[in-house]
């Protein structure tokens, strides 16, 4: 089944994720801000991006990063103003690029206006009832643990100093910053309703949806069966993403919401996109989140979750486009983003351990090496794939994981909640470096956020720019091909593949990626037009040798 309207845009996109905290500093105050982004405006069209996402940039106290929001309708003046947003927006839309903006509907900030009316107004009130509270004298009210460790519940007197709360508790499946609304009450929906319209109004041209997995819990809310610390051995364990079984993931609710906004959506345009942030299993539960009246894409976690195993990419690709096609929705490829540890690290270990906990300075480091060889790889590999591709900020520059951070400066709440044994996700969250000699690496002149690295100058943007054999270069190429050839909207094909080789032909054009560290041979016809590695074509163009962890494009 295909979908028909032609202003579907995002199909093909290739799509920038900015983190704004740590892309650009103007007013050197240590922290990245939307004149930042307008700032870099150029270097995103010559990087020949469709659009740009930008994560929360809304006030918030900053507990996780901004996905703690305490108003949905304004600007962190850290950040900037609304006339700055509309200036960027603006800026953006004339230089072809679309803008999509971050929304957390799960939850809120304890700073939020309706969380302090909340407190103020007391048990059983109408203000109360857009979270979840509930009476416990015996304890937190089930089993429930927080996904940056701990229990999901926190006492509600420390807030309030009143003896009325005894023994009363509020509900935050992530920190105790952030307590979750009741999707329930009619009010939360039309908050989100309202935050939707008022977006739309001045220009984005879609959202991403923070965990839109959650939001609707079992009637009842009855125990999980992992418990309060899924982070005891140092990763979730694999129940984790088993959210059929958990009673506030993936339950069958969350998709009249998404009807409910898709409508509000449509009075704007067909063209207005939501992508789903949605940690979902089996794939044909994850792919119900793009049917033609809910979201737009959704991001495929099983890919970015892949190791670097042939057949394991293999038989993913096959179930994203078996499942995708399905419902007409198209397949979404990612390898990194805010919440994971950068894939040119991942890739730095030839052994198979979960790196979900993140890296620091005690854990066993990548080679950084081998881990920019095989992310380049990958990389290209999957820019040749039809349907839509996400970059996160510096992955273009071959940015590895910052993993020395000390803990004194990490700020993740995964790290505090679980008294220091998980890293967590500081690590790719490090601003950018522009200049290679400027302080802060042209970040800014102001103390960045997070520290940056002393070795941060060799991937530095102006650095790369001057090298054609440099990684930006690289990404630039391979964006400008995967346009000139119309590879987004491509068809696909597996050619016959070796061990731990993968090939398969998209409009003309042969692609094959070496999984393995010894030369292989593909019988291929044609010219190389991009190459990540080493790989070249035999004196009669019909054999394509390829090195280990190389890929190649060949028509």
């Amino acid at each position: 089944m295909q979908r028909k309207d032609l202003d579907q845009w995002w199909r093909s996109a290739v799509i920038y994720q900015v983190y704004p905290r740590s892309f650009a500093d103007t007013n050197n105050d240590g922290i990245g801000d939307l004149p930042g982004i307008i700032e870099r405006l150029p270097y995103l069209e010559n990087l020949g991006v469709d659009a740009l996402w930008i994560s929360p940039f809304y006030p918030s106290p900053q507990c996780d990063a901004g996905y703690d929001v305490a108003d949905y309708t304004d600007i962190n003046p850290e950040y900037g103003t609304l006339a700055d947003f509309d200036r960027l927006v603006e800026q953006a839309h004339a230089r072809s690029m679309r803008v999509i903006i971050d929304v957390v509907p799960n939850h809120s900030s304890i700073k939020h206006p309706w969380f302090e009316d909340a407190l103020a107004a007391g048990p059983n009130s109408p203000e109360r009832a857009r979270y979840i509270f509930r009476h416990s004298p015996d304890g937190p009210p089930n089993n429930w643990g927080s996904m940056f460790g701990g229990s999901a519940w926190s006492k509600v007197r420390p807030l309030t100093g009143k003896d009325e709360d005894e023994d009363w508790w509020y509900l935050h499946l992530f920190d105790s910053s952030q307590p979750d609304f009741d999707w329930s009450n009619p009010e939360v929906h039309e908050l989100f309703k309202n935050y939707f319209r008022f977006w739309l109004d001045r220009g984005a041209d879609g959202f991403r949806v923070d965990v839109a997995h959650g939001m609707v819990k079992v009637p009842g809310l009855p125990d999980d069966t992992v418990g309060p610390d899924r982070w005891t051995k140092g990763v979730r364990p694999e129940s984790y993403l088993e959210t059929r079984t958990m009673p506030y993931f993936d339950q069958d609710g969350v998709h009249d919401i998404f009807r409910e906004w898709r409508q509000v959506l449509n009075e704007y345009g067909p063209d207005r996109m939501l992508v789903a942030e949605a940690w979902v299993e089996p794939p044909s539960r994850g792919a119900l989140y793009v049917r033609e009246d809910e979201m737009s894409q959704s991001f495929n976690f099983d890919y970015l979750k892949s190791p670097w195993d042939a057949n394991h990419i293999r038989k993913v690709i096959d179930q994203s486009r078996r499942e995708m096609g399905a419902v007409g929705a198209p397949v979404t490829w990612v390898l990194s983003n805010h919440d994971v540890v950068r894939h040119a690290s991942r890739y730095g270990y030839r052994d198979t351990i979960n790196r979900e906990a993140g890296i620091g300075p005690r854990d066993p480091q990548p080679d950084r090496e081998l881990g920019l060889a095989r992310a380049l790889a990958a990389t290209t590999f999957m820019l040749a794939l039809p349907g839509s591709a996400y970059i996160y900020q510096g992955e273009e520059l071959g940015l590895p994981e910052h993993t020395q951070i000390a803990d004194a400066d990490r700020q993740d709440p995964t790290f505090a909640r679980t008294g220091g044994k998980i890293p967590g996700r500081d690590g790719c969250r490090v601003p950018l470096p522009w200049h290679a000699t400027a302080p802060n690496y042209g970040f800014g002149t102001g103390s960045p956020w997070l520290p940056q690295p002393d070795y941060w100058g060799n991937y530095a943007a102006d650095r790369e720019d001057a090298d054609p054999t440099s990684t930006l270069n690289h990404y630039r190429k391979a964006l400008k091909l995967r346009r000139e050839l119309g590879l987004g909207t491509g068809d696909f094909r597996w050619v016959d593949s070796l061990e731990g080789v993968l090939v398969f032909e998209n409009k003309g054009v042969t692609v094959a990626l070496n999984f393995t560290d010894q030369e292989w041979a593909v019988q291929v016809s044609g010219n190389i037009v991009l190459a990540a590695g080493k790989a070249t074509m035999g004196a009669q163009l019909t054999q394509l040798t390829l090195g280990p962890n190389s890929a190649a494009w060949v028509k």
